[in-house]
């Protein structure tokens, strides 16, 4: 599959997947409550940067096209993780920054499907 066009200036695909990397990599280290913090707001903008540009590439693909589905599926499912709230407990605030962590490299994958670029 070629390409689909993607926005003007290209997202910074490395940056985000180090991010999910700092929660889900291996050997990944406790964080702090002010680091989880830190890093949810991060992941909370690349997720606001992500699901549109997949959407939209998404889109152009025809109905019933399996990329188009499996993106525009986890386009919707980050745009509910963007509301999540930031949690009350330390356990809950490492659940929440894991969950939009899973959806940034999700919609990682997509986004290098869709432009053609390959996951890297």
């Amino acid at each position: 599959m070629t390409g689909l066009a993607m926005s003007a200036l290209p997202l910074d695909i490395t940056t985000m997947r180090a991010a999910t990397e700092r929660v889900l990599g291996r050997g990944a280290g406790p964080l702090s409550d002010e680091g989880l913090e830190t890093l949810r707001l991060q992941l909370r903008g690349h997720l606001q940067l992500l699901h549109p540009e997949v959407e939209r590439a998404a889109s152009l693909l025809p109905r019933g096209d399996d990329l188009r589905e499996r993106a525009l599926t986890g386009a919707g499912e980050a745009r509910m993780k963007l509301r999540l709230g930031p949690g009350d407990t330390h356990f809950v605030r490492v659940a929440v920054v894991q969950k939009l962590a899973r959806s940034v490299r999700a919609l990682c994958d997509d986004y290098e499907s869709l432009s053609g670029e390959g996951a890297s």
